[in-house]
C-alpha cells in the first residue's frame, strides 16, 4: 500500500499549482505549462511503480518468547533484516495487545548502511498478567524520490510471559532472601530433635530410655543411644482456590489498586516458593475450582521453580463453586508422604466453610493444614474503628463484626482438629505465609 507523502504533497504546490495557474492567467503560456506539468506527473508516476519493491527485502522478526513482569518496565528486543543493506529510514509499529502499553506507539528508525541486520528495543510496560500474543507488526518506508510512503503489515509470532511481580514482596521479605553465606551467622537453638535418623553413639548419662537401641545394646553388651537429626528436606504445598470467590478484590492498596485476591494467591505462593527454596525445601502447588485444575509435584531446583511459575502465570478465576470433597480426595490420594499443606481459599460462606470442616477431616491426621484467608473488607471487631460517627456506618460495622464472629468461631472448630485458620491483611499476605512457613520449621511441626 502506498500513499502520498508530505513531500509530494509540497511539490504539488510549488509546481502543480502555479504552472496550472500560470497557464489559466497568460495565453501563451499554456503549452509550457501543461509540459511542465505533465513531466512533473510522469516523474511521480514512476517514483510510485518504484516503490511497491522499496520494502520488498525488508523482514522484522521478534523473540519466539519474551518474559516480562506486570508493572514493571520491559524491553521488547525487535530486529529488523534490510536485504539489500542500503540506508533506509523506517517507521515501525507492534501490533501489541491491550493488556501491555508501549512507552510510544510508533517509532522512527534508521537502518545503516551495509549491515543486513538492526535491533531496535522497544519499551513495554505490562499491565495485566498472562499469556499473549503479537502476530503482526507495521512498517513504513519512503519511495526513491520521496513522493511515496510505503506501508507493509508483516506477519510475526512472539509469545509475551508476563509473570507476577515479585520485586516488592521480596522487598519487604529481603532479610530472608539475603545471601550471608558463613560470615555472622549465628546458631539457632530449634526446638525438638528430629525424626530422621542419624547415627548409634555410646549412652551417655541423662539419656531417656525412648532414646536406646535396645538391639544394639544387646549386640555389645552395653548401652546404646540413638542420635537424630533435623528433618532437612520436607515438602511443602500450597493449595489456591481459583474459583468465583478468588475473583472478589479485597480492600485497594496504593501500590496495586484493584487487584483481585487471586492475583495476590499467586503471588504470595511464588514468595514461598523462594523461601522454600531458600531452606532448602520441597515445594509444590495444586490449584483447584470445582475441581483440580493443576498440580506439579513437590520438588526443588530452579527448573521446577520456573515449571511452578508457568503453571500459574495464566491462572484466572472461574466464576464456580469450589469442590473442597474433590480437592480433598485427589490430595489422599496423591500425597502419601506427610506434608505442609497451605491452604489459599475463602471460609466466609457458612455453607463452603462447613463442607471444608467436613472434608478436612480426610487430611489432618496425616498431613500438617494451615488455611489463609484475606482479610475481607468492613470484617473487623465493632469497636475496633475510631471513626464511626453516622447511625448507617454504625449498621455497617455490625455486620462486619458478626461475619468477623463467625470467622472466629470457625477458627475454633478448626484448631480443635489441629487446622491453624488465619486471617491476613491483604497487603502482608506474603509475609504472613513466610512467617508461618519459618515457624513451623523452627518448631520442627511437620
Amino acid at each position: 500500500m502506498i500513499v502520498p507523502s508530505s513531500k509530494l504533497l509540497f511539490w504539488v504546490a510549488v509546481i502543480a499549482l502555479p504552472f496550472a495557474l500560470l497557464g489559466a492567467v497568460v495565453p501563451g503560456a499554456g503549452m509550457v505549462s501543461l509540459l511542465f506539468i505533465a513531466g512533473f506527473a510522469l516523474l511521480v508516476m514512476a517514483d510510485a511503480f518504484g516503490a511497491f519493491t522499496s520494502l520488498s527485502e525488508i523482514g522484522v522478526e521478534l523473540p519466539l518468547v519474551v518474559r516480562m513482569s506486570k508493572g514493571r518496565e520491559a524491553k521488547l528486543e525487535v530486529r529488523i533484516r534490510n536485504g539489500r543493506q542500503q540506508k533506509k529510514n523506517l517507521r515501525l509499529a507492534l501490533g501489541l495487545p491491550l493488556e501491555i502499553r508501549a512507552e510510544q506507539m510508533e517509532m522512527d528508525t534508521v537502518l545503516p548502511a551495509a549491515t543486513e541486520w538492526s535491533r531496535v528495543m522497544w519499551t513495554c510496560l505490562p499491565m495485566k498478567r498472562g499469556n499473549f500474543q503479537i502476530h503482526s507488526a507495521f512498517i513504513e518506508g519512503l519511495s526513491r524520490l520521496g513522493f511515496w510512503a510505503v506501508r507493509k503489515t508483516m506477519s510475526v509470532k512472539s509469545e509475551v510471559r508476563v509473570y507476577p511481580n515479585l520485586l516488592s514482596e521480596r522487598k519487604s521479605l529481603a532479610a530472608l532472601f539475603l545471601n550471608r553465606g558463613a560470615y555472622g551467622v549465628h546458631a539457632q537453638r530449634q526446638v525438638g530433635k528430629g525424626r530422621d535418623f542419624e547415627k548409634l553413639r555410646e549412652y551417655v548419662p541423662g539419656d531417656g530410655y525412648d532414646e536406646i537401641h535396645w538391639k544394639a545394646t544387646a549386640r555389645r553388651g552395653k548401652p546404646v543411644t540413638k542420635v537424630y537429626q533435623v528433618e532437612k528436606t520436607q515438602e511443602v504445598y500450597v493449595i489456591i482456590d481459583a474459583s468465583r470467590l478468588s475473583a472478589r478484590v479485597p480492600e485497594q492498596s496504593n501500590n496495586d489498586p484493584g487487584t483481585s485476591v487471586l492475583e495476590r494467591f499467586v503471588t504470595a505462593a511464588l514468595v514461598l516458593g523462594l523461601a522454600a527454596e531458600q531452606q532448602g525445601d520441597l515445594f509444590g502447588m495444586l490449584t483447584f475450582t470445582d475441581r483440580v485444575e493443576k498440580f506439579v509435584r513437590a520438588k526443588n531446583g530452579q527448573a521446577h521453580y520456573s515449571l511452578c511459575r508457568d503453571s500459574l502465570y495464566t491462572l484466572q478465576p472461574k466464576i464456580v463453586t469450589p469442590d473442597f470433597d474433590e480437592v480433598c480426595t485427589f490430595i489422599r490420594l496423591r500425597l502419601r508422604r506427610r506434608a505442609l499443606l497451605i491452604f489459599l481459599t475463602a471460609l466466609d460462606d457458612p455453607a463452603l466453610s462447613e463442607s471444608f470442616v467436613r472434608n478436612i477431616e480426610l487430611l489432618r491426621r496425616q498431613h500438617l493444614v494451615l488455611v489463609n484467608m484475606v482479610q475481607p473488607p468492613g470484617v473487623k471487631p465493632l469497636f475496633s474503628d475510631p471513626g464511626v460517627n453516622e447511625l448507617d456506618n454504625l449498621y455497617q460495622h455490625l455486620g462486619g463484626h458478626l461475619q468477623w464472629h463467625r470467622l472466629r468461631e470457625l477458627q475454633k472448630v478448626l484448631q480443635r482438629r489441629a487446622v491453624r485458620f488465619s486471617l491476613l491483611e491483604n497487603e502482608h499476605l506474603s509475609a504472613g505465609l513466610v512467617s508461618q512457613y519459618m515457624s513451623v520449621k523452627q518448631r520442627q511441626l511437620l
